[in-house]
């Protein structure tokens, strides 16, 4: 069996993002993923892909990493294991295109973002829809679909704030390039859900108001 990336897919799964079907969404989602990385206010960005095709033109995007899931880790701009060598709250974006699991390695992954990511900061999910026509595209692969409820949740558990509303993105059925948006996920073959890592301002804690107790008298 095929070693696991740490996102809990094994490669030879990812690698249908580099058949002509594969490329078509990735291709679909580039304009996309650019407005990410752009809208983060000057700070670093993690742009994590299923594959190096897909991370392609980088540059001019403001400083960032763009990684690809390997066996054991994470390649690219640097080479690592599962845990992201970045530190805690320095990520104004993170990108999760299509690499992440539904199992505790997923889990996992989300957490680390969340870990790296600066109050306020965001996270672009991309994932997969499992009632779009392309889906028998990818059948077979070992590609797992869900709707934007779980993601949600698994957001949420992870201490992010999901957005209520997702963005439908790529083709339906045939092989085209389909580079805009819509509300919904409709029948597109994917969706981006958005988050928010967001900090509770701290509540001052009211003093109890103390009680004066005779001499004699018991306090309880």
């Amino acid at each position: 069996m095929p070693a696991p990336s740490p996102t809990g897919q094994p490669d030879a799964v990812l690698g249908w993002f580099g058949s002509p079907a594969g490329r078509t969404l990735l291709d679909s989602e580039s304009g996309t993923v650019a407005t990410l990385l752009a809208g983060g206010r000057g700070l670093p960005w993690l742009w994590l892909a299923p594959q190096a095709e897909a991370a392609v033109d980088a540059s001019g995007r403001g400083r960032g990493l763009c990684l690809q899931a390997a066996a054991n880790g994470w390649s690219g701009d640097v080479r690592c294991g599962a845990s992201l060598p970045l530190v805690s709250e320095s990520i104004g974006t993170v990108v999760l295109q299509h690499v992440l699991g539904r199992g505790a390695e997923g889990q996992a992954l989300l957490e680390e973002c969340c870990r790296i990511l600066v109050p306020g900061g965001r996270v672009g999910l991309f994932a997969l829809n499992p009632l779009a026509p392309y889906r028998w595209r990818w059948r077979g692969t070992g590609l797992h679909a869900a709707e934007p409820l779980l993601w949600r949740r698994r957001l949420r558990e992870a201490g992010l704030v999901p957005e209520p509303l997702s963005q439908g993105l790529g083709p339906t059925w045939r092989e085209t390039v389909s580079a805009d948006p819509q509300q919904g996920i409709g029948l597109r073959a994917a969706y981006l859900l958005r988050a928010e890592k967001r900090t509770l301002p701290l509540t001052p804690v009211r003093q109890r108001r103390r009680v004066a107790v005779a001499n004699g008298v018991p306090a309880t």
